[in-house]
């Protein structure tokens, strides 16, 4: 896909949505953290429920750590690997009294070697709490990614790379947002909704879905 066709794609996106942000709720970005730990192999929907819950109970590390291992399973349960997630985020949580004041570090090496957080968390708590232009690949990007011909790669390391080469600056921060969104609702997984789709002149699958 060429430069032209790209710059294209991101103005249709973001005329449709010029201001997305992550769907899943949070209002610091302690809050932020927890829910991206917690939505590994689970929807957003339901973390938002479970953290509905947990945050006006216990939203700061003091807090969780406070509740314990056990007391954080109880709002969680309804989350896949609850047991690991809870445990990691007690963790996470002492690490962050322990050696940034309770904060969410804004530095990767530190928010990476928190418990749990991988490159994908760190780049969305990058991006969506500190405004840092990263891209994070999730199964829906990387997915939109190669079925559009967008960015292709073979992991999710590869289309990262790539789209921090072909994505311009002035759309780098939000370019997450819009492809997880165009991912989530139209371009998805089985049977992608071609005929309602705002890019679908501009994309390179071959076998679109009309039905």
């Amino acid at each position: 896909m060429n430069k032209e066709k790209r710059g294209e794609i991101l103005r249709r996106l973001r005329d449709a949505n010029p201001h997305p942000t992550t769907e899943l709720r949070f209002e610091t970005p302690f809050e932020l953290l927890i829910a991206v730990l917690l939505s590994a192999q689970a929807t957003d929907v339901s973390v938002n429920k479970a953290t509905a819950k947990l945050y006006p109970v216990a939203n700061t590390p003091e807090a969780l750590l406070a509740l314990g291992v056990d007391g954080v399973k109880d709002y969680i349960r309804t989350i896949g690997l609850f047991n690991s997630k809870a445990e990691n985020i007690i963790k996470t949580c002492r690490i962050l009294l322990d050696k940034h004041q309770g904060q969410v570090p804004e530095n990767r090496e530190a928010l990476e070697a928190l418990p749990g957080v991988g490159r994908k968390t760190a780049n969305v708590v990058l991006n969506t709490a500190f405004g840092w232009p990263t891209i994070a690949v999730d199964t829906h990007i990387f997915r939109v990614c190669n079925r559009t011909g967008f960015a292709p790669g073979k992991n999710v390391d590869t289309v990262e790379e790539k789209l921090l080469k072909v994505v311009p600056a002035e759309f780098k921060i939000d370019c997450h947002h819009w492809l997880i969104l165009h991912g989530r609702y139209t371009c998805i997984a089985r049977k992608p909704r071609c005929g309602s789709c705002l890019i679908e002149d501009l994309c390179e699958f071959g076998d679109k879905v009309y039905a």
